[in-house]
């Protein structure tokens, strides 16, 4: 036997006393040690006092991002148990910050619907915390505990009286796991703002002693007040319907509002969780949508022969679907696909029954409906003509790929590049300067079209467009296949002025409604090209004013030149500076909150202009000066 074999005894076999494992493998718990989850931390002491509002409990969550790096979050619910446990002989609320799965919500006396991590929620955010302390209001009296890295560090003690009950958590993520400490009020507001919009009449409120922000957030209307929010910078051609349905402690609610643009919007959440993979319940909600619209179109006599598509009935659809359910199933820790198989039932019964009821009774919203379906339909066939003649184009040219694409000789995906450039005098410096073996340039002859305003079959027949799709390889829509994608990475370069930036967003525009799933899985990136470049014996590029400054002043110059274009620089410096993976700078684009960005996309490149001056307003003062 080998010494390795040898020694591979019961001495080998390791037990993580405590919440150890957690700080051995924290993305187990709260998927990375990054922004994300340091915000997941967060996310979890606040769902457990969502849990109390769900309970019926709680009515308001104070949120507090401390000026010593600390978060607070305190609510007005029962407060944790503090009586010594009959098993365990410590303290109720030292056992659930102290233990995985140990907590009220396997009593589903104590919460009959929960969120959070299974029970493990609590004690992943003590572990992962250099300090947490405790507070609980219960039986008139304020109880105070402190803990370290998971471990207790005083015991648990009555520090004062009061005539009201709570929690209160206040912790320090631990720099020995997290890459970052500070925390972004934007990525919880937007967190914050949906909590409140799937409990109606919980008061969440969001401070930044920092920043010196302030934010509450509160919605009587629940859920028809959140597709109102989602589209406010959109024509909508309806009310939003409305219903709520329960049966066995399960509880379902969905709002619904067309709008007369092009794009499908339907987001789920189960226990207030957003499920941004969906699930059985937005599986069953969509096939009771189709049904439910082709029955009534075929009664009405407005389809007589075939059925409209799901995508015909989803064009222009904004839905929201929360479920709320005592023993959900998860696919992933993450949370991000429900997979109980009955509530795939649940839900299409609910739907066809109620939407059935709601187009009999409102036949006027229903007529609008059907028809924008049965348009929907029209332009779905029109559509597919243009593709077929993208695919019939591609058969007859060399090769299948656009005479504009500068390819690269690597054919294996994992190491090659696409550059997407802005106009053929760049275009033609990026050929020059890059990397044959792996990096391939494809220049764009200025502004692409803007597919938030046009129609599928006029978005295929775009030129530029057509010359993307066939470029990257995975198609669009329903044809959409990540494993033909032909490059690891598609990168952006435009221009660092101002219309750089809009056709930046052209094309992001255009990624985001024909091909997330590209800027889900990671391959989607925008260069950034230096602003100016600084001579003094030799050259040093800059990427911001900031930095701008900082360099002059170290250096003690201003021979300093402002590049106006990637057209402007030599291919060497462009390799340099932008294409070179040894000393560019590239950004990665990734959907943080995906209801957010719709209507961010909506109110940069729709209709609404007074919205697009609003924004612009509100963000003048981030922005930098370009003369």
């Amino acid at each position: 036997m080998s010494k390795d074999k040898e020694k591979y005894g019961a001495q080998s076999i390791k037990v993580l006393e405590g919440l150890e494992g957690i700080r051995r493998r924290p993305s187990m718990y709260i998927g990375s040690t990054g922004k994300d989850g340091q915000h997941h931390l967060v996310y979890e002491a606040v769902d457990n006092s969502v849990d109390e509002a769900l309970a019926g409990h709680c009515n308001k969550i104070n949120v507090s991002l401390n000026k010593d790096g600390s978060v607070a979050i305190e609510d007005d619910g029962r407060g944790i148990p503090v009586d010594i446990h009959p098993i365990y002989k410590v303290p109720a609320v030292q056992l659930a910050l102290t233990k995985l799965h140990a907590g009220g919500k396997f009593d589903k006396k104590s919460y009959a619907i929960s969120g959070g991590l299974h029970g493990v929620g609590i004690s992943v955010v003590n572990a992962l915390s250099k300090k947490l302390i405790v507070e609980i209001k219960r039986k008139g009296k304020i109880y105070r505990q402190e803990y370290s890295r998971g471990n207790v560090k005083t015991k648990l003690k009555v520090i004062g009286k009061c005539s009201d009950t709570g929690t209160k958590v206040t912790f320090w993520p631990d720099p020995e796991i997290f890459s970052t400490l500070e925390f972004d009020y934007k990525i919880l507001e937007t967190r914050f703002r949906e909590i409140a919009f799937l409990n109606a009449g919980l008061k969440i409120e969001l401070n930044d002693e920092v920043k010196n922000k302030k934010i509450e957030f509160f919605a009587v209307g629940g859920l028809i007040e959140f597709v109102k929010w989602i589209n406010k910078s959109k024509d909508v051609i309806n009310k939003p319907i409305y219903f709520k349905r329960e049966m066995d402690h399960t509880i379902i609610e969905v709002s619904i509002q067309y709008n007369s643009g092009y794009q499908e919007n339907i987001f789920g959440f189960v226990n207030t969780i957003n499920t941004v993979e969906g699930g059985t319940h937005v599986f069953g909600f969509k096939t009771a949508l189709t049904r439910v619209i082709n029955d009534y179109a075929k009664k009405k006599g407005v389809l007589k022969d075939g059925n409209l598509s799901g995508d015909d009935v989803r064009e222009g659809l904004t839905a929201i679907i929360s479920i709320k359910i005592p023993e959900p199933q998860f696919e992933g820790q993450t949370k991000t696909k429900l997979g109980n198989s009955e509530v795939k039932g649940f839900v299409d019964s609910v739907v066809t029954s109620a939407l059935s009821e709601f187009f009999e009774e409102n036949p006027s919203i229903a007529k609008k409906i059907v028809s924008k379906a049965t348009d929907a339909a029209k332009a779905r066939l029109a559509a597919k003509k243009a593709k077929d003649l993208v695919r019939r184009k591609n058969a007859f040219s060399l090769g299948g790929l656009p005479g504009k694409l500068a390819d690269c000789s690597n054919k294996k995906s994992e190491n090659t590049e696409l550059y997407l450039v802005e106009g053929e005098s760049a275009g033609g410096s990026a050929k020059m300067a890059r990397n044959k073996e792996n990096q391939a340039i494809l220049p764009l002859k200025g502004k692409i079209l803007n597919v938030e305003k046009a129609n599928p079959a006029k978005t295929l027949s775009s030129e530029e467009i057509v010359n993307m799709i066939t470029a990257i390889g995975t198609g669009v829509g329903e044809q959409f296949n990540i494993e033909k994608l032909r490059y690891n990475k598609i990168i952006i370069m435009t221009d660092a002025d101002v219309d750089g930036e809009h056709i930046k967003t052209l094309l992001l525009t255009f990624f985001f409604r024909f091909m997330h799933q590209l800027i889900e899985n990671g391959n989607v990136y925008a260069a950034m090209p230096p602003l100016y470049r600084i001579r003094k014996r030799k050259d040093y590029y800059v990427y911001s004013d900031k930095e701008l400054k900082r360099v002059t002043e170290k250096l003690g110059t201003s021979n300093v030149t402002r590049f106006k274009g990637l057209g402007e620089m030599s291919s060497t410096q462009l390799w340099d500076t932008t294409m070179n993976p040894k000393t560019r700078k590239i950004k990665k684009i990734f959907i943080e909150d995906a209801v957010e960005a719709d209507r961010t996309f909506s109110m940069l490149m729709g209709d609404d202009v007074q919205a697009r001056k609003m924004f612009i307003s509100k963000n003048a003062r981030e922005a930098q000066l370009d003369v």
